[in-house]
């Protein structure tokens, strides 16, 4: 996502505001958990701050992930805001500063956010009913209550008389 910045550098405008769909080429869905990215919206604005470009840009959209119980697709909105210097928000991420003297490419930004953001597990609305099955049940964490170390303490107590 290549951001014009010729008018901040000439000091035609003091501020320029983006209001962008993103889209994200699917090779890069591979590589993560996501199975797919939808209504990827970046709106914010970006100001010449000295020497940097100052970033206030907020991200909102919809992952697509798969349940962690029955892999089936699960949406998942997000919303994430991004604010700092763009050189120091390249560096964070290990990426090179401005490559173009006219334009500042602010994908790398928005993906780490993203990807930061993916949560470490989703269950559909729909499976919170799948708790039995023919000849199998879900266990609760709560319902088990026989700990590998419970019987070790036992036998801790036992030596103490």
């Amino acid at each position: 996502m290549n951001i014009e910045i010729q008018s901040l550098k000439s000091g035609l405008t003091n501020r320029i505001s983006i209001n962008q769909e993103l889209k994200v080429d699917k090779d890069l869905l591979k590589t993560t958990d996501l199975l797919d990215l939808k209504n990827v919206v970046v709106t914010g604005d970006i100001s010449l701050s000295y020497n940097d470009y100052n970033l206030s840009l907020k991200v909102t959209g919809e992952m697509v992930l798969p349940c962690s119980l029955t892999l089936k697709p699960v949406n998942n909105p997000f919303i994430i805001s991004i604010e700092g210097e763009y050189q120091e928000l390249m560096a964070d991420f290990g990426e090179n500063t401005r490559k173009s003297e006219n334009t500042l490419d602010i994908f790398p930004i928005i993906w780490e956010n993203i990807l930061v953001e993916i949560p470490m597990r989703v269950v559909s609305e729909d499976a919170e009913t799948l708790k039995k099955g023919n000849g199998w049940n879900f266990i609760d964490d709560e319902k088990i209550n026989n700990s590998p170390f419970e019987k070790l303490n036992e036998l801790l107590d036992r030596k103490e008389v």
